[in-house]
C-alpha cells in the first residue's frame, strides 16, 4: 500500500517560490491499478518521482507498505527501487518517418487487425489530436508526441485502459478529481 500525506514540493525559480505539488494526500491499496493523469505541468512526473524515491518532498510523507520512504537514506532508497519499484520513463520512440496516425496504427497492424487505420483514428480523437494525425513526430510538440506514444501503447494492449481501477487527475499541483472506474460485470476478476 502507498500512503501519501500532505505532500508538497516547492522549488525556487527566478528568485521566487514555485509550488509544484500542493498538499497531496492519497492512499493506493495493494494491487490497485491507478492512472495519474493531467495536463503538462500539473505535477504528475514530480509526484511519481517522489513516490519512487527519486527526490525528497518539501513537506509531507510517503509510506510504502508502512515504511516512510521520506526518511530513508540514499542507499536505502536505492535498495527500495531495486526491489519494489519499476519505472517507465518519458521517452517516446516514435518512428520519425511515419505520421502520428501511422505510428499509432503500427502495433494494431502487427496484431493482424484489418481495422488498424480506423482504430488509430479513434485513438487520435480520444487524445485530442485528430487534426494532427497527418503530422510527423518532428512537427509535433513534446506533449503531443507523448500523447501519440500513449495512444500507441493502448493500441498495443487495448484492454489496458479498461483495467484501470482508478484515475486521479492532477491540475496545478493538486488533485482535481479521484475517480474509481466502474466496469461492466466480468471485465476484471
Amino acid at each position: 500500500m502507498i500512503a501519501i500525506r500532505n505532500l508538497s514540493m516547492r522549488l525556487v525559480s527566478g528568485g521566487r517560490d514555485v509550488s509544484i505539488l500542493d498538499d497531496i494526500s492519497l492512499d493506493v491499496p495493494a494491487k490497485q491499478f491507478l492512472a495519474i493523469i493531467g495536463p503538462s505541468g500539473s505535477g504528475k512526473s514530480t509526484l511519481l518521482g517522489l513516490i519512487g524515491g527519486m527526490d525528497t518532498p518539501t513537506s509531507g510523507t510517503i509510506s510504502i507498505d508502512g515504511r516512510d520512504i521520506t526518511k530513508l537514506s540514499d542507499d536505502e532508497l536505492s535498495r527500495l527501487r531495486l526491489q519494489r519499484i519499476g519505472f517507465v520513463f518519458q521517452s517516446f520512440h516514435l518512428i520519425p518517418t511515419l505520421t502520428a496516425r501511422e505510428n499509432i496504427a503500427v502495433p494494431i497492424e502487427l496484431a493482424g487487425d484489418p481495422e488498424a487505420d480506423a482504430k488509430a483514428g479513434e485513438l487520435l480523437r480520444a487524445i485530442g489530436l485528430e487534426s494532427r494525425g497527418h503530422h510527423y513526430p518532428v512537427q509535433l510538440s513534446g506533449g503531443e508526441q507523448q500523447r501519440v506514444a500513449v495512444a500507441r501503447a493502448f493500441t498495443h494492449d487495448p484492454a489496458l485502459a479498461a483495467h484501470a481501477d482508478r484515475i486521479v487527475r492532477l491540475r496545478d499541483g493538486r488533485i482535481a478529481s479521484d475517480d474509481l472506474q466502474h466496469r461492466a460485470s466480468g471485465a476484471r476478476p
